[in-house]
């Protein structure tokens, strides 16, 4: 099986390593993308070129988007011939939404109780070294419509993580179902759960 791992906002294809190399050890193709987040020329489009220009042409891939990654990755299925869309904290577009409406159209409210948003659960030093691989997020894609006419008719799957501080279980499950018509599955972990618990996260993106 041929997996494409798509980053979030600011994120690189470090981020995705350990899912990475536990799809690899169990004998599957992996292809992590980086996306030009930190170029403020580049838009959504751009963000979809990055991917295809990375994935070779051939076998159906599984497609794996973590967070504001849901935007690319619903795209992208527009483009390539996709087996399976998992969205991973996964942001949901409404056709022609801009990245920026989303948090108000989805009822979004932040939760600021101190504690880092991406990385509380993982060690102090490991958590160091995901903050410093973490890139600037410019606004190039921010104002772009996503140009979907409906969500892509591709099998969905949608999985949270249960001590996620940005986006939290209650509103993941709501705005999952409102939009998807899907109950989410649940994994332990933060935001990040291909870091904190990368073996749960491969069980569950090579069960489909």
């Amino acid at each position: 099986m041929r997996y494409v791992l798509i980053p979030g906002a600011g994120c690189t294809s470090w981020h995705w390593h350990p899912v990475t190399d536990e799809l690899r050890r169990r004998g599957h193709e992996v292809i992590a993308v980086d996306l030009p987040c930190d170029d403020p020329s580049a838009g959504l489009p751009e963000y979809v070129d990055a991917v295809l220009d990375a994935v070779p042409e051939g076998e159906p891939v599984v497609v794996a988007a973590h967070s504001l990654g849901g935007f690319t990755g619903a795209m992208v299925c527009e483009r390539l011939p996709v087996r399976e869309l998992v969205l991973v904290a996964g942001m949901v577009p409404a056709p022609g939404e801009r990245i920026h409406e989303w948090w108000d159209n989805t009822g979004y409210t932040s939760v600021d109780d101190g504690r880092d948003t991406f990385f509380h659960d993982l060690p102090a030093d490991f958590a160091a070294k995901a903050r410093a691989q973490l890139r600037e997020q410019s606004d190039g894609p921010m104002d772009d419509p996503c140009p979907i006419e409906q969500w892509p008719d591709v099998p969905t799957r949608a999985v949270i993580a249960r001590d996620d501080l940005l986006f939290t279980p209650d509103f993941m499950r709501r705005m999952t179902h409102d939009r998807l018509g899907i109950i989410p599955d649940e994994l332990p972990g933060a935001h990040f759960p291909m870091l904190g618990h990368p073996l749960p996260l491969t069980d569950y993106l090579t069960s489909g």
